[in-house]
């Protein structure tokens, strides 16, 4: 399944932050974008438990201010 997950980050950390979530596995496409949300990255999970632990693990990034998962229906 694919996740897209919208990614706000603390100011000045948005080059360190996308350094960080590119090194998820699982992640296949990350940027930097304009508007509401500072980063955007791309990501397949096998099933909704595995796209779940991913978002927590990503969390974890001292970056990150919020972050808000899309999931595939």
């Amino acid at each position: 399944m694919k996740v897209c997950i919208l990614i706000r980050v603390l100011p000045g950390k948005g080059k360190e932050a996308l350094e960080s979530v590119r090194k998820f596995p699982e992640v296949k496409k990350a940027y930097i974008v304009f508007g509401r949300y500072d980063l955007i990255a791309l990501a397949e999970a096998p099933n909704y438990r595995a796209a779940s632990a991913l978002t927590a693990r990503m969390n974890s990034i001292k970056e990150f201010k919020s972050t808000e998962s899309l999931i595939e229906a």
